[in-house]
């Protein structure tokens, strides 16, 4: 549906070097998990400061075995956020655990002072998502886990090459100690990194690390293999129920190319985004991203808020009207309790989470990506600054409902 805008949602920046990579993963006759995804593993490690690093199949393959390899199930309680792709609390709920929803604070992160009170004797984890790419209150996040006992697991799908504290999401060397049990990238088509499909664990926990391996693939113990090499390489073991969530080596091609790039590729992101603020910042009707100069945001979304309030219009139909210019946004994300399917869960539906409500009808995503022009981005902001202009609510007209909220669904739902 991209191909009818002048400015699409999002295109992939693929060139020559992945090409020639994935040519010659081919030529070389070793397809699936091999040297190259061996290669990309130790790769992002250094780049993210990491002792240990997994490739997967996606980065929801990464949230199922961290939460299945820490051996949080049936029983257990995990806090996580209304405000994320619904894969977050899909993995929750793959493994026998219940899903806690908190609130978020206002940048659209999940809110400590409202973990803290969902913590109960039942809870085993939290699993904060960096939304946008703009990093979490971690600090405030592992204090509360180091008081409470709770395992950490980032969802950093958005969040490949953001900084926190001076050290990149994932990193597992930090000098002060503090760190999550896993961290988990994900490198879909529309990430700031991609390969196509696919995702990564960092950690800095050892024996997690190679659980996770082997969970991967099908539970197999792979030193079984050197402990009996002695009767061939015929021989294994299955050790525990596992899954199929290993990367390819084709895949892993086009990762090692990307991330050579995925610094240049930040800092445009970064530009453009800083285009869009300075445009929009003294606009009454629009609010800008939030943003924290302490940390690095890796701008893999520009969301977009609407004072509803000052305009004439509501979400949906200020998406439509942009379209009708020819740009493509989206919507990120429809909060957890709107989806049909979690409305059914008893536990999901009863957490009251009024900011990320408040939120949701106020929020777009403008296309940024490394591939844009100059004049593509110009051409965002000079329609986005058209439509609010054509579209200014009179200031004698009272707003009567949340304009939006339940509305656009289906719109949104094609991200």
């Amino acid at each position: 549906m991209d191909d009818e805008c002048k400015v699409p949602f999002h295109r992939p920046s693929i060139g020559e070097e992945e090409i020639r990579e994935v040519e010659a993963a081919l030529r070389s006759g070793w397809l699936t998990t091999g040297p190259r995804t061996h290669q990309f593993e130790e790769d992002v490690a250094r780049y993210v400061d990491a002792a240990r690093t997994v490739a997967l199949s996606s980065a929801t393959a990464g949230l199922h075995l961290s939460l299945a390899a820490l051996d949080i199930g049936s029983g257990d309680e995990v806090i996580t956020t209304p405000l994320t792709f619904c894969s977050t609390v899909n993995t929750i709920l793959q493994v026998g655990a219940t899903p806690v929803l908190a609130d978020v604070a206002y940048d659209g992160n999940l809110d400590p002072r409202s973990v803290a009170v969902r913590i109960t004797p039942r809870t085993k984890a939290i699993v904060p998502v960096h939304l946008a790419g703009l990093p979490c209150d971690m600090a405030s996040i592992w204090e509360l886990a180091r008081q409470h006992k709770l395992r950490v697991i980032e969802d950093a799908a958005h969040a490949i090459g953001s900084r926190y504290d001076g050290h990149p999401i994932g990193s597992s060397r930090r000098g002060d100690g503090r760190r999550s049990d896993s961290v988990v990238f994900s490198f879909y088509a529309t990430k700031n990194l991609t390969t196509g499909e696919g995702g990564m664990v960092a950690t800095g926990d050892e024996e997690l690390a190679d659980r996770i391996r082997s969970l991967s693939l099908h539970g197999i113990d792979r030193s079984a293999w050197n402990r009996y090499s002695s009767r061939g390489n015929w021989y294994y073991e299955v050790r525990e129920l596992g899954f199929k969530y290993n990367l390819t080596d084709i895949q892993s091609a086009i990762g090692i190319q990307q991330l050579k790039k995925l610094e240049r590729m930040i800092g445009l992101r970064t530009t453009y985004a800083s285009v869009y603020t300075q445009a929009f910042a003294d606009m009454e009707e629009l609010e800008v991203p939030p943003n924290d100069h302490r940390s690095r945001h890796a701008w893999h979304l520009y969301i977009l808020r609407l004072n509803l309030d000052k305009l004439a219009i509501d979400r949906s139909q200020f998406i439509d009207e942009l379209r009708r210019r020819g740009i493509c946004a989206s919507v990120h994300f429809i909060p957890i309790p709107l989806h049909p399917y979690f409305a059914t869960q008893t536990t999901l539906a009863s957490y009251s989470c009024p900011e990320a409500l408040r939120l949701y009808p106020r929020i777009l995503s403008l296309p940024l990506f490394p591939a844009m022009t100059l004049d593509q981005v110009l051409l965002v902001c000079s329609s986005v600054k058209d439509i609010v202009q054509r579209n200014k609510r009179s200031t004698s007209v009272a707003l009567s409902s949340p304009a939006g909220l339940g509305q656009g669904l289906d719109h949104a739902g094609r991200n």
